[in-house]
């Protein structure tokens, strides 16, 4: 499975909202806590193009918000961006 990761703020409820979304889905997640660190919150904001919190990866490709995984979810693209990580690590 491709490596998902989420960056997140610890008083966000879209976050809290998003993780579990990924939980229920059964999905591993990396969870990037940027509340006090500035660092990796200028990382999730180069990265996203973004500056709120979640901001959802797989891989390298941005999903969004939790209302774009939400979006992506129900589409199937989010299963299909899922399977695209699985292909690449079995190459």
């Amino acid at each position: 499975m491709a490596q998902v990761a989420i960056y997140t703020k610890r008083w966000c409820p879209y976050c809290v909202y998003a993780k579990a979304r990924l939980e229920q889905l059964g999905v591993a997640f990396d969870d990037i806590d940027v509340t006090d660190d500035r660092a990796r919150e200028r990382e999730m904001i180069n990265r996203a193009g973004r500056t709120s919190v979640p901001q959802i990866f797989v891989g390298t490709h941005h999903v969004g918000g939790s209302d774009d995984l939400d979006a992506a979810i129900a589409s199937g693209e989010f299963e299909k961006l899922l399977r695209a990580g699985d292909e690449a690590s079995a190459a």
